[in-house]
């Protein structure tokens, strides 16, 4: 994979921190794309033992503008895109009575719309490269879970997104695939508003919910992904590949 150019989004945190940092470790150049400009300098920071792999891009993926130019700095500046990392997503809780239409389209715009534009963008320069694409899906894609209504239904349109993507880009030799993480260790159930207490008492939980007994670490996701991403994995496209500790196996609890 060295050499190799790739863009993760949703890089300042969580997966996508990861995910860069284990690219970087790799060889591969890596843009980090996210909103937290602290978070990706400490990303860039903590890679720069492993040589100047990590440019750092503050953006909000859902600003079609601002992925325009996303895109055209990485081609101008590398003059190649090999590999697509789709981490930036948000999660709420809300039943079908009570999400608001306004938190729906929020959540549709920033796990799903965000994701498919990305990709657009993107097909001409991994076709090119006969590059490849990974989102980052849930559990809760291929799963119905309890006052999760639109974040089930955005990761399950993720699911879709990448399966039909992969047959249509197949012959044009882009794989496209997903993965779909169980409870991960991030910051990302707290930025959808659960307390640091509430949030404790849900990890603990999860240590039966998950057949593992315990939640998932980024860095497991990440090196998933960077399976997925290698030419190692040059024969498999539309995947959803569950990393969740055994959890879609058992009944919702």
């Amino acid at each position: 994979m060295k050499g190799k150019i790739a863009i993760v989004t949703g890089a300042s945190s969580g997966i996508g921190f990861a995910t860069a940092k284990k690219f970087s470790e790799r060889g591969i150049k890596v843009v980090a794309v996210g909103r937290g400009e602290k978070e990706l300098e400490r990303l860039r920071q903590e890679c720069s033992t492993t040589g100047d792999n990590v440019k750092v891009h503050l953006a909000d993926v859902c600003e079609a503008k601002q992925m325009e130019r996303l895109v055209a700095d990485v081609i101008a500046q590398f003059g190649r895109l090999d590999i697509l990392v789709n981490c930036a997503g948000v999660i709420q809780n809300g039943t079908i009575e009570s999400t608001s239409i306004e938190d729906f389209d929020r959540m549709l715009d920033l796990n799903l719309r965000s994701v498919f534009s990305l990709m657009q963008k993107c097909v001409p320069h991994l076709e090119a490269s006969k590059g490849n694409v990974v989102n980052v899906s849930s559990v809760a894609g291929p799963r119905a879970f309890p006052n999760l209504l639109a974040y089930c239904v955005s990761k399950a349109a993720v699911d879709q997104l990448t399966r039909c993507a992969a047959l249509d880009l197949a012959p044009k030799g882009v794989r496209v695939n997903a993965v779909n993480p169980g409870v991960v260790v991030t910051n990302l159930h707290k930025r959808g508003g659960m307390s640091d207490e509430r949030y404790t008492e849900f990890l603990e939980h999860s240590k039966s919910t998950h057949p593992l007994g315990r939640a998932g670490e980024p860095h497991e996701v990440a090196d998933l992904i960077c399976f997925l991403a290698s030419d190692a994995a040059g024969w498999i496209t539309g995947v959803t590949y569950e990393i969740d500790g055994g959890r879609a196996l058992t009944c919702a609890r």
